[in-house]
């Protein structure tokens, strides 16, 4: 996909008072330029903060934000040790746990930055990342529109109801399609802005370009979703 503005990216560290002091690692993406942005938070899949990842980060600067792609995974003593960690918390403590402790200092990092409105933050996360993107939602205030791609719901469902605005694609061809069900119909009872779609035939991590299960349809038409909903709630 061809940038809509140009793009400055780099690696970063962002110090942390918590964990020892060990900083977060990541990766930031914006546009190139002086003024003031809307700002994205971007999770990671199992696969970490890779190359994938990485083009996300850019293409949302293309769109105009400055993105912030987090290595959920860092500053732990061992890569599986860190993986388990970050996914088991997820599972048994959706609202309270280390990873989002991770996704809140990375949204107080960006607000700090003269390039960032601190008043239009989001969040977009993909399979782990897409569940931790639904937590967020639920619990941090400052978040304005979070993307779900194929995520976990958290537990239980009744924390919706204090959800920020939330877009979700999910593939047919997958068990997370149920998780899109329950969602929806949360989101509806609560009345929560949303929009949930799930795609005929497609399968898990269907907007990954680099797996085998890369959907380009579905890809892209989430895609529009995801931009269209930030535009509308992140304005």
């Amino acid at each position: 996909m061809t940038a809509a503005v140009q793009v400055v990216a780099e690696e970063v560290r962002i110090p942390r008072q918590g964990r020892g002091g060990v900083p977060l690692e990541a990766y930031l993406a914006q546009p190139a330029g002086d003024g003031q942005h809307p700002a994205v938070v971007v999770i990671h899949e199992l696969y970490g903060l890779n190359d994938n990842i990485r083009d996300i980060a850019r293409r949302f600067a293309g769109e105009g934000y400055v993105a912030l792609a987090v290595d959920m995974f860092s500053g732990g003593p061992s890569r599986p040790l860190c993986i388990m960690r970050v996914m088991s918390a997820l599972v048994l403590r959706p609202l309270n746990n280390a990873g989002l402790d991770i996704l809140r200092d990375a949204i107080d990092w960006l607000q700090q930055r003269p390039d960032v409105d601190g008043d239009r933050i989001g969040a977009v996360g993909y399979c782990m990342g897409g569940g931790y993107a639904l937590a967020l939602a639920c619990v941090e205030n400052d978040l304005k529109a979070s993307s779900a791609y194929y995520g976990l719901n958290p537990g239980p469902l009744s924390a919706l109801r204090r959800a920020c605005p939330i877009v979700g694609s999910y593939p047919e061809q997958d068990w997370s399609a149920r998780s899109a069900r329950r969602l929806e119909k949360a989101l509806t009872r609560y009345g929560i802005p949303h929009d949930v779609k799930t795609y005929a035939g497609a399968r898990h991590s269907f907007f990954n370009d680099t797996l085998d299960t890369y959907d380009p349809e579905a890809a892209a038409d989430s895609w529009q979703r995801t931009l269209a909903f930030f535009r509308e709630h992140m304005a």
